[in-house]
């Protein structure tokens, strides 16, 4: 639901915040775990506002807040968010408030907090809390019928899909924050007139533009989470880049799935944009009539009418010569979340409908997000239509998949009439050749 901390006529007396393309106004407030970039300080929590975070450690310390906010902040003084996203929506809301309310333009903390107050420049993120477990889905039903139309081309789309949020259990140990970098991986690779198969570097490797989704306030196991309570349970979304080897998966994703294709590397933006925050920016959420209809447990009236996320996803490439050139990364993609086939609530809902119990800090991936047209797909995969198309870029260079060296730059926002802009920040992470 839409409060004063939403109202697009706030300002901050953080000048940086009031910028009119800024990704963290007031109206935002992300969290993430920071620190001073090459200090010994313990990692912390942090809000974005501006071109500043704010020092949740320091704030707790300040004595400004009290009662549930001053809770919130001792659980936010810590190496990552997880005792925080446990206390659930109350205070979550509370510490948003509070938030808002002192970094106001006429605050009477302005001078305490400006104190509190460190430049994005400065610092250096962790991961904002420990992922315990990681299931990625499949929501794209425009990525799932180009993929499917690749691999399996006389049976694009399997049958269960429509009925189904397809997903899959991940790794969460190879999840990393921005500013990642990793080895090519190595995998059993079959090329098409083989006999067998040999261990090599991926030759296709790929990225995937994917919303995040956080866990917040968990379940007890057997007990399942009902479709319009599942949002009290999400605590907020990133960007994230779920790294594809796409020639590995072809051989071993039959007949369990993705394995060594997709546990190599993960990547997430630093700031989790809370549920509150995204509130002027839900939107309804349709499925065509001629498809078939969610189960009950999987369809509601407040689902479709406010269980989309009109969230902007540019995919952006960065070459080596680009680098060495001073030039911009070149644009590869725009889509957009409210695409997306089946909604978070409905991932919550299902994802617990056998009992399953969801914990703090647990992870969504949301699946590739494409849209309907060709230059709304959210992989290089899609892109290239197998690698058999390449992809001109705004130097010159071509490519169909990455290059070592290459740099994946993700980014997201919202904007709409009536409401202030907000962002997500960005994603970007680096392959280095293999050993």
């Amino acid at each position: 639901m839409l409060n004063e901390t939403h109202d697009p006529s706030l300002i901050s007396w953080v000048e940086s915040a009031n910028q009119e393309n800024t990704d963290f106004p007031i109206q935002n407030l992300p969290f993430a775990i920071f620190r001073r970039a090459g200090s010994n300080e313990n990692f912390r929590g942090g809000v974005a506002i501006g071109d500043e975070v704010l020092d949740l450690s320091a704030v707790k310390a300040s004595g400004i807040f009290s009662g549930l906010a001053q809770d919130a902040l001792q659980a936010c003084d810590a190496n990552e968010l997880n005792a925080f996203m446990d206390m659930g929506k109350e205070a979550w809301s509370a510490l948003r408030l509070s938030l808002s309310r002192a970094l106001r333009t006429g605050s009477e903390s302005q001078a305490k907090l400006s104190t509190c107050l460190i430049n994005q420049d400065d610092v250096e993120y962790s991961l904002p809390c420990h992922i315990g477990d990681y299931t990625d889905f499949y929501t794209s039903i425009y990525h799932a019928t180009a993929v499917g139309k690749l691999f399996r081309p006389d049976n694009p789309l399997l049958p269960n899909y429509k009925w189904v949020p397809i997903g899959y259990h991940g790794r969460s140990s190879s999840i990393d924050v921005s500013g990642q970098t990793f080895k090519r991986p190595k995998g059993q690779l079959k090329a098409p007139d083989a006999t067998e198969p040999g261990l090599a570097p991926c030759k296709r490797l790929d990225y995937e533009m994917e919303v995040g989704i956080y866990i917040g306030k968990g379940n007890e196991l057997g007990e399942a989470i009902s479709l319009d309570n599942a949002e009290d349970h999400v605590f907020g979304m990133c960007l994230f880049n779920d790294w594809s080897a796409r020639d590995i998966q072809a051989w071993e994703y039959q007949p369990l799935g993705p394995f060594l294709a997709k546990n190599f590397a993960s990547t997430v933006s630093p700031w989790i944009v809370t549920t509150e925050a995204l509130a002027p920016f839900r939107t309804n959420w349709t499925r065509d009539e001629a498809d078939p209809q969610p189960l009950p447990y999987l369809d509601s009236a407040h689902n479709r009418d406010k269980g989309g996320f009109d969230v902007q996803l540019e995919v952006q490439l960065e070459t080596p010569k680009m680098k060495e050139a001073g030039e911009p990364a070149s644009h590869l993609s725009l889509s957009n979340f409210r695409h997306s086939y089946w909604t978070v609530a409905q991932m919550v809902a299902h994802h617990s409908v056998n009992g399953c119990n969801l914990r703090p800090g647990d992870m969504f991936g949301s699946g590739t997000q494409s849209g309907p047209e060709h230059e709304e797909a959210g992989s290089l995969l899609e892109l290239s239509r197998g690698g058999k198309e390449s992809i001109t870029l705004d130097n010159g260079e071509t490519r169909t998949f990455l290059e070592d060296g290459d740099t994946i730059i993700m980014r997201g926002w919202c904007q709409k009439e009536g409401a202030k802009r907000i962002g997500f920040g960005e994603v970007a992470s680096t392959v280095i050749p293999a050993e």
